[in-house]
């Protein structure tokens, strides 16, 4: 079966100074038409070199050494540069956590979506105007024939984020790539606009690669759940057999750190677990298991070599060497 998205062995590195950082080390995932598939971890894991690898937009000292990103059946890891504009948009687009970053201050809002359609659609400007407020309604901005008037600065933060998702979506693309997009949002504008994610999912077939640090925003949003660690995916499984049962020690240590709103008297006294001890650098990993060095269940042979993915069942993966009796990926 053929998947809208199929990263298989990517490894980008960065030479530095200090030494090569392995940011994104063999790795592999499908997303399939209008399914959300999360990718999480802790900050510096390598979630948005991942993407950014996707949409080819690593700049030197980067590289994509090697590796498959095949998209709709096309490899995009050596597609010319001319292609890849046209795929950035049309096909695959992308949301980033902070949208006054990516937002122009000196033009207006309607301006800066007419113009991702101009471009991608080649219509004209009034035809442009008209599809921007079209797109503005469709995320649920309220008077978008007044509100495409106003300047970023005018505009709250989720509403900041709503003109984003319109920007991403104008040109009606197959695949939706949201990185860290609630991260600077209040919890309540948070779900507002994970529910318009998942709203635009199920009425356009669109699919999401949401990237996110935090476990609870994606825990009823996504189908299923890549957790990575220095570079690496150590954990994929369906998103509610994950928190129900995970694997890996690494997974286990952050859902045992998320604040949970029905523990008894007792379990609030007590303090939140933490995982032990730090990420590792990221030029001086140590061998075997990255994870090992913090693991609780560490054995002498997770030092040992490079750990493959273990394949548990039909649709779960964990690179752990406590599941070496099932098959290796």
């Amino acid at each position: 079966m053929s998947h809208l998205l199929s990263v298989h062995g990517l490894k980008t590195y960065f030479e530095t100074r200090a030494g090569l950082v392995k940011a994104v080390d063999d790795v592999s995932f499908h997303i399939d038409k209008g399914e959300m598939v999360g990718l999480v971890g802790e900050s510096g894991c390598g979630k948005s070199i991942t993407a950014l690898s996707v949409m080819r937009l690593i700049s030197p000292p980067g590289k994509i050494i090697r590796g498959s990103v095949e998209f709709n059946g096309e490899e995009l890891t050596d597609a010319s540069p001319e292609r890849m504009r046209k795929v950035r948009g049309n096909d695959i687009a992308m949301i980033f956590q902070d949208p006054m970053t990516s937002l122009n201050p000196v033009f207006t809002v309607g301006e800066q979506i007419s113009e991702a359609l101009r471009l991608h659609r080649k219509l004209s400007r009034k035809e442009a105007e008209q599809e921007a407020i079209e797109a503005m309604r469709e995320v649920a901005i309220p008077s978008p024939e007044r509100r495409i008037k106003d300047y970023p600065h005018q505009l709250s933060g989720g509403m900041r984020q709503r003109v984003m998702i319109a920007m991403a979506l104008a040109c009606d693309p197959d695949l939706l790539i949201a990185d860290e997009p609630t991260t600077a949002l209040d919890v309540t504008i948070q779900a507002q606009i994970l529910e318009l994610l998942n709203g635009l999912r199920e009425s356009r077939e669109l699919a999401v690669l949401l990237i996110t640090h935090d476990l609870g925003v994606v825990a009823e949003t996504v189908d299923r759940l890549c957790v990575m660690y220095t570079g690496k995916i150590v954990e994929e499984s369906p998103v509610t057999e994950l928190f129900e049962e995970p694997k890996h020690p690494y997974t286990r240590g952050l859902l045992k750190s998320v604040p949970r709103l029905n523990e008894t008297r007792e379990e609030k006294a007590m303090r939140l677990n933490t995982i032990e001890g730090v990420v590792p650098n990221p030029t001086a990993l140590p061998p075997g298991c990255h994870f090992a060095p913090r693991c609780p269940l560490k054995e002498p042979r997770c030092e040992e070599g490079e750990i493959p993915l273990y394949r548990v069942s039909e649709n779960r993966s964990v690179r752990c060497v406590l599941y070496d009796e099932f098959e290796s990926e």
